[in-house]
């Protein structure tokens, strides 16, 4: 397979993300403004709609989250600190792991998409929860987690590498971030150990 036909297939599953992401954040921006007013109707936030709100909270930084990791990115996109931070914190709201971003200033969009792509490799190496730092510095980008264990799976993560292997949906971010790394002119490195994980590109 030549690589105009990869970069091709990777600006279509791009869209598809895009399109995907794009078509969900209003019907979930429409739940959440219904139960905003049911709660303003009189009847008060009930556990029920507490936890439709919650859930409708989680879900759309989830979409928010997989349009970056996901979705079309052009040369010249850039995301600022504030709002990356920002997402980052609803996802960690949301889910098991804590993540801090430390990157100064705008970035790339296409980096923050290959952090967030290494993030998605790390939440698979720890479904017991844990924290995740994400940092750069002089161009270079490291993505660092530990827990009070992982997850280690060697044949998985040899992808990373460029290994062929059997890759379910939940781990496409596994084949997805070399190839967004090749495309940016960089290699991806990992190293996972009982406690730790980090991934450098």
């Amino acid at each position: 397979m030549t690589t105009d036909t990869l970069e091709t297939q990777a600006d279509l599953v791009a869209l598809v993300g895009s399109r995907l992401c794009h078509d969900l954040i209003s019907p979930l921006g429409a739940i959440g403004n219904g139960v905003e007013l049911l709660a303003m109707s009189g009847t008060g936030m009930s556990p029920e709609l507490q936890l439709i709100a919650e859930s409708v909270a989680a879900a759309n930084a989830r979409v928010k989250f997989f349009r970056v990791a996901f979705g079309q990115t052009a040369s010249d996109q850039r995301l600022g600190r504030p709002e990356v931070a920002a997402l980052l914190a609803d996802i960690s709201q949301a889910g098991r792991l804590k993540v801090t971003w430390t990157a100064e200033g705008d970035q790339a969009r296409q980096m923050v998409k290959m952090s967030f792509l290494a993030l998605l490799c790390l939440e698979a190496a720890l479904p017991w929860g844990g924290e995740v730092t994400i940092s750069e510095t002089a161009g270079a980008w490291q993505i660092t987690a530990t827990a009070r264990r992982t997850k280690p799976d060697p044949e998985l993560w040899a992808a990373l590498d460029g290994a062929d292997g059997q890759i379910s949906p939940a781990q496409v971010q596994f084949a997805l971030l070399p190839r967004a790394a090749a495309a940016a002119g960089r290699r991806v490195q990992w190293q996972i150990a009982e406690e730790s994980a980090v991934i450098r590109f």
